[in-house]
């Protein structure tokens, strides 16, 4: 992890052995706990760190700070993983003051077991404070994704401290590209919340960027408009490729053999597509693929009179990230009584502008020949929707 500058130092810490983010999240690259000091007439401390690194964390900032004492305690974000030091860091400097917005300012008392409020400088949108050379502006994100969110700008080094924005799942040891986890961290953190991040991607088109520090991954340098024109396409609710995730859960393999052989006929009609079985992979990644795509495919078996847990668990997450403008297939599977088919249709229908293709692939137990040409029909429907997407 580099610092921004000589005057802007990265004093966050890596976390590698953390399995679940938020206790839901697989980690299959560590994560990070960002955290900067701005070096001025007066010292500002970006934000701290989870209460898993606090120790490391003070290290870090007495190397920084020598005998220097901190002025400010900004705080953009005050979920556990952002805030869990700050009571550390309050007692040990108190004469710090904690520059926050106005909703955070309420929300303190909640994360500390001390009374800082006679030390909290609430601030609003377009608010200012001066270190120095430096001056701080602050830009009111809520709902990025938390309602006291707020992002931060300093017009000397034109960096734009982002929040939770722009973070990505990874720690500084593994070198991934940024892309590679931040699309499942957007959709899973911040997805719900388009809206939002749209209002804050409008107030930075005035901004001079030349770097991103988030909360969470690298420090984003060089071209920023790259990052950017993500955050666009990803809070538009757009699909960013065209393609089709086949998503899949299957009591005994049948329903499995069935999302191949889609898989194949799509590929044949020239398709990239991807197939994720949902009782075995990471459903965070299914979310993903299904907001990166255009198309997907669902297949899914009637269970104990209803839907088999993993597609149900499945169109939960879709719906509770307001997933929305996509196109879908079905595959249903059942012994005596498949109903699979029209419960997802009656899930799927409780989202924004979802299309439901014709037909609605209906098997008994397992593929037979004589299923191929609704096979057929539905790969050909999903084919041309994809001309026209």
């Amino acid at each position: 992890m580099m610092n921004i500058s000589d005057d802007i130092k990265y004093v966050g810490c890596d976390d590698s052995t953390l399995d679940l983010f938020e206790g839901q999240y697989k980690l299959n690259y560590g994560v990070t706990y960002n955290s900067y000091v701005i070096l001025d007439e007066k010292i500002a401390i970006m934000d701290t760190v989870d209460k898993r690194t606090t120790d490391e964390w003070i290290s870090n900032l007495e190397n920084v700070l020598g005998d220097k004492i901190p002025d400010y305690l900004v705080v953009q974000h005050l979920e556990p993983d952002h805030s869990g030091s700050m009571q550390v860091l309050a007692q040990k400097y108190p004469g710090m003051s904690i520059v926050c917005s106005e909703r955070a300012a309420i929300m303190i008392p909640q994360f500390v077991n001390m009374d800082l409020s006679k030390r909290i400088i609430s601030v609003k949108e377009g608010d200012t404070l001066s270190l120095g050379t430096h001056t701080l502006t602050f830009i009111m994100a809520p709902m990025v994704h938390w309602p006291e969110v707020m992002m931060t700008y300093d017009a000397v080094s034109k960096t734009l401290f982002s929040a939770d924005g722009f973070g990505t799942f990874g720690d500084s040891r593994n070198r991934i590209s940024w892309i590679v986890e931040a699309r499942r961290y957007y959709f899973n953190i911040i997805g719900k919340y388009g809206t939002s991040v749209q209002a804050v991607l409008k107030k930075a088109e005035n901004l001079d960027i030349k770097t991103i520090a988030p909360l969470h991954g690298p420090v984003l340098g060089e071209d920023v408009s790259e990052y950017i024109d993500y955050y666009k396409k990803w809070s538009s609710y757009e699909p960013e490729r065209s393609g089709v995730l086949i998503a899949f859960a299957s009591p005994h393999g049948n329903t499995k053999e069935a999302a191949l052989y889609m898989k194949k006929l799509l590929e044949d009609r020239g398709e990239k597509v991807v197939v994720i079985d949902l009782n075995r992979g990471d459903m965070a990644r299914a979310v993903e693929g299904a907001f990166c795509f255009d198309r997907t495919v669902i297949a899914g078996t009637t269970y104990d009179g209803a839907l088999f847990p993993a597609v149900m668990d499945f169109l939960y997450h879709l719906q509770v990230k307001n997933f929305q403008k996509r196109t879908f297939g079905i595959i249903e599977n059942g012994s005596w009584a498949p109903s699979s088919g029209r419960r997802i249709k009656e899930e799927l229908e409780k989202m924004k502008e979802i299309t439901v293709l014709d037909p609605i692939v209906s098997i008994r137990t397992q593929k037979k020949p004589a299923d191929e040409s609704q096979f057929a029909a539905l790969a050909d429907a999903l084919v041309l929707a994809g001309k026209n997407n």
